[in-house]
């Protein structure tokens, strides 16, 4: 079995942000990605995509973003520069690796591997994120819908649904920015158990993550003094306000139930649907920890103080939503947090 000091399990943003905070703490990262390249799941979200936040705020620590620093770089460009990012990483990337179980061994911890390969690590730190992981909550009638259901998660672009009628569940920025691009082409609602709540891209000039992060907002532990975190509003400089309220698409409040190929709205009224579109956030995707006792709470989240584990002190999370800001899980704060963890797990090998 081969014997490293400390293995990330993910090469995502979060994984990529953990071995750069882990070198820094003097430690040699093993890095494994399941995928065939470090990015994360970037490659696979939809087509579309920008993420929320400026160039200048988009940066993991040590190399900023390219180009204009006040643009919203695309999808892709993001995935460019997680490449570069992990080519210029002092670690120990290894792609195609998928870890499928750690368990306690001694002073340190057995790390499997699908396949068969195992190695045995003094750290770990689960970096997975939640992509693998979609929340699919249990709306009446769902198991038995006829008409086709996916997940965010599954979505890459309009083109497939021209001409049909589509229901998106959600209330969330990916929720309104794909019901928004569906409706050019679809009959698209977008369903919800409460009205949109939006907040303003730009102030006084300034995009928001600049007044976040001048005020300390974006740093304060609000994860850990809220018992409920609340949901995030709707990013807008306008324009989905805009399409909300041309009815394209129209906002509905929550159906009662779907049956057979039907949807039944809370008004008692009833129409064909083709697809229902769920943009339902996310859990903590680590089953490679399931067998590992007390990491895991039985809905699968991980017992951790500001990405600590409470039951095992070699081991650490980053990328967690919430984990310790509202940032905790974004490109722009994950390298805080996984400074944070590589700080409290060089402190413990040192003592070990």
């Amino acid at each position: 079995m081969e014997q490293v000091e400390a293995v990330v399990i993910g090469g995502g943003q979060s994984g990529l942000a953990a071995a750069h905070a882990l070198v820094r703490a003097g430690l040699k990262p093993v890095v494994l990605e399941a995928s065939g390249r470090a990015a994360g799941s970037w490659p696979r979200y939809y087509d579309s995509l920008t993420p929320f936040s400026p160039a200048r705020f988009s940066a993991l620590p040590g190399i900023p973003f390219g180009g204009d620093p006040d643009r919203y770089p695309h999808r892709d460009e993001v995935v460019a520069y997680l490449t570069a990012y992990a080519d210029r990483l002092h670690a120990d990337i290894r792609t195609g690796q998928r870890v499928i179980s750690v368990r306690a061994d001694g002073a340190g911890f057995a790390v499997e591997l699908e396949g068969g390969g195992q190695l045995w690590a003094r750290a770990v730190v689960g970096a997975s994120g939640g992509f693998g992981r979609p929340h699919r909550p249990d709306l009446p009638g769902l198991e038995t819908f006829a008409g086709q259901v996916l997940h965010a998660a599954d979505y890459r672009s309009p083109a497939p649904f021209a001409g049909q009628r589509v229901v998106v569940v959600g209330a969330g920025n990916s929720a309104v920015q794909i019901a928004a691009e569906l409706a050019r082409d679809s009959r698209t609602s977008l369903a919800t158990r409460a009205p949109v709540k939006f907040a303003r891209q730009h102030l006084l000039g300034k995009d928001l993550h600049f007044w976040l992060t001048r005020t300390g907002l974006d740093t304060a532990p609000l994860g850990r003094l809220l018992k409920t975190p609340p949901a995030p509003p709707v990013l807008d400089d306008g324009r989905y306000r805009a399409v909300l309220a041309a009815g394209a698409p129209d906002r509905r409040p929550m159906f009662a139930r779907l049956a057979g190929d039907r949807v039944m709205w809370a008004d008692g009224t009833t129409e064909r649907l083709d697809v229902l579109i769920l943009a339902t956030c996310y859990r903590p995707h680590l089953p490679y920890l399931a067998g590992l006792d007390g990491a895991l709470d039985p809905a699968g989240h991980p017992h951790h103080c500001g990405g600590a584990s409470s039951a095992h002190p070699g081991l650490a999370f980053v990328g967690l939503e919430w984990q310790c800001s509202l940032s905790s899980n974004t490109l722009r704060g994950v390298g805080r947090d996984a400074a944070r963890a590589a700080r409290r797990l060089a402190a413990h090998l040192a003592r070990a």
